[in-house]
């Protein structure tokens, strides 16, 4: 059963709910609230206009349920996602107006509110999937049993045998309201307080509308303090999650299970008993129960649920529940095949019997018969002797006709035995015609998802196809803007180069200038050597000519003369502008070189960039 299905027959009850007058209609502003109540719900966007236009006011009237399942599929059930509401909420909606006009409990309750929601709930999920929903004996007897086994009690057979008796129920199967009829009258609960069978009947309603395979507390091990800490833990087909408490409030982690999971039993150690390890691809999480049954309890659970994802089935009771069908299918079965050969036998024994009553008869009319030819026989004996002989004759005659008619009789009894040969060959026959079906309906139904996977596969493949065209044009654009730049690039490349030759020509000019003024130093620190002789030469001849020698002195050294003598080189104007001249020199020098290098490298970074393309 289908999220669509189990969401029509809650709604079903809303609708009819809403039908007052029990004439299979509702008024369109009633149905208009109820849509906008099941968009809020549902987690669907609301659709104003949608919803105006479908229940606008017109002379139509109300609305059946054929008129509003468009709109309901369409607008609703079309656009609901599994996992983005509570379908829970969606009950109490649907309880909430179905028991306000059908669920009057009289005298006594026994039920709360909330039990007999939970009850409803329950009585959807086992219903048949025909409408008006009724829930068949088996089911109804199925699901006292588990709520008795959560109690630890027997269930009351005799109890529940006067009610399935009835004779609407015998013809029509459980109502809802018959149900919460029969566990309001406390028959069956009888010396079972309240509290137990509250907690009970949520148990039960955790594990089949729910999907709980299994609660309870157990003992974990931490993964990073490695200490044992008590947790509440609720295990679902595919998810194993832990809370600090059973009220479920403070959620302490989420194991995910997969086929990849697998579940070991561990010797007992760190003073813990009745250990187990849940592995994963990435984790190993050491748990301890607290005794041997419950621990095999939940090793067997958990890969009951492993199996389940596996074999990708979303419920457990869903999947009992189709198998509880199919036997019940087979049983109802095999009753009609016993009851046809049974027929067949008592037509086949009553034709024995009619055969025999004919042979009786036979056997009568021939007794009486010899009696006629005795008497006759004595009678005329003497008279009649010929007579005797025809009479003799027809004896002979009437024994044929009873050989004929043994012989005619075995006939029939073979007939009768290839009759049955040839029933249990149909049989047979039939068995492997109906395993041909199933087998075609298998193969019809791979087929449809090969296809649907075929024709997946072909829009991937034309949408990659659309995108590996939109990067060709882009890559086409793109070459284009390239060459762009590398024409751009080579064209300023070739002014630079131009500059380049210009900076290096004025260069050539410079150090030509240069090499001049060079040579013209040369010569004047050429002349100033010679100029700085002379005046040595003129100091020491004009300090011969101020200083005449007196009688009785000595002529005095001209190496102290001139070393007391000073040459102003550096003082000299036309050695600081030879100077100024060589510096300046050098600056343009270097400052040649640098830009030259530069433009190299400016030139070999142009390179480097026009080979990236």
């Amino acid at each position: 059963m289908d999220l669509r299905s189990e969401l029509l027959k809650s709604i079903w009850y809303a609708f009819t709910a809403l039908d007052v007058e029990k004439s299979g209609k509702v008024s369109k502003s009633q149905l208009k609230v109820l849509s906008h109540n099941l968009y809020t719900v549902l987690s669907i966007p609301h659709d104003p206009a949608a919803l105006e236009e479908h229940f606008r006011d017109d002379d139509d009237g109300p609305v059946s349920s054929q008129g509003y399942m468009p709109y309901l599929n369409k607008y609703i059930l079309d656009k609901v996602v599994e996992g983005t509401f509570v379908k829970e909420n969606v009950d109490e909606l649907c309880w909430t107006l179905t028991a306000k006009k059908n669920y009057r409990p009289e005298g006594k309750c026994v039920l709360p509110g909330k039990d007999a929601f939970r009850l409803w709930c329950l009585f959807i999920f086992l219903s048949e999937d025909r409408y008006p929903l009724v829930m068949i004996p088996d089911e109804v007897e199925y699901l006292l049993k588990k709520i008795c086994m959560a109690m630890s009690v027997e269930l009351n057979f005799v109890e529940l045998e006067d009610f399935i008796s009835q004779d609407s129920i015998q013809q029509n199967g459980f109502t809802v309201w018959a149900f919460l009829e029969m566990m309001n009258s406390g028959k069956l609960t009888r010396g079972i307080a309240k509290e137990t069978i509250s907690m009970a009947i949520e148990e039960v309603y955790r594990e089949i509308v729910g999907d709980v395979l299994k609660e309870g507390y157990l003992w974990k091990k931490g993964q990073l303090r490695r200490n044992w800490t008590e947790r509440w833990f609720t295990l679902r087909p595919s998810t194993l999650i832990y809370f600090t408490s059973e009220d479920r409030k403070d959620r302490k982690g989420n194991i995910q299970l997969d086929g990849n999971c697998c579940v070991e039993v561990l010797p007992d150690r760190d003073g813990k008993r009745c250990m187990f390890c849940l592995k994963t691809l990435t984790k190993t999480y050491e748990l301890s129960a607290s005794d041997t049954k419950q621990r095999q309890e939940w090793t067997t659970a958990i890969q009951t649920a492993i199996r389940l994802h596996v074999e990708g089935k979303k419920s457990l009771h869903k999947d009992l529940k189709l198998k509880r069908r199919e036997q019940r299918e087979q049983r109802e079965k095999r009753r009609e095949a016993k009851e046809q050969e049974l027929q067949r036998l008592r037509a086949l024994q009553e034709e024995r019997e009619r055969k025999m009553a004919e042979l009786e008869l036979l056997k009568e009319a021939q007794r009486q018969a010899q009696a006629l030819l005795e008497q006759d026989e004595l009678r005329r004996r003497q008279q009649h002797e010929q007579l005797q002989k025809a009479l003799e004759i027809q004896l002979k005659e009437a024994e044929e006709a009873r050989a004929s008619m043994q012989a005619e009789m075995a006939l029939k009894e073979a007939e009768a035995e290839r009759q049955r040969t040839r029933i249990k060959e149909l049989e047979a026959m039939q068995q492997r015609l109906e395993e041909a079906l199933q087998q075609e309906i298998k193969a019809r139904q791979d087929e449809e998802a090969f296809r649907y996977a075929q024709a997946r596969l072909l829009a991937e493949e034309e949408e990659k196809m659309k995108a590996l065209m939109s990067l060709r044009e882009e890559q086409e654009e793109y070459i284009q803007r390239a060459q762009r730049e590398k024409q751009e690039l080579k064209q300023e490349m070739e002014s630079k180069s131009r500059s380049l030759e210009e900076a290096q020509r004025q260069l050539e000019e410079v150090r030509a200038n240069r090499h001049r003024v060079d040579q013209d130093v040369v010569a004047a620190q050429r002349k100033l050597r010679q100029a700085s002789t002379n005046v040595k030469h003129w100091n020491v001849q004009m300090n011969r000519l101020m200083h005449p020698i007196g009688p009785g002195e000595k002529r005095s050294s001209g190496v102290g003369s001139f070393s007391s003598f000073r040459i102003p080189s550096q003082k000299d104007p036309a050695l600081r502008t030879k100077q100024k001249s060589d510096e300046q020199d050098e600056e343009s020098k270097e400052n040649m070189e640098s830009r030259g290098g530069c433009e190299s490298d400016k030139r070999l970074s142009t390179n480097g960039d026009m080979e990236i393309p």
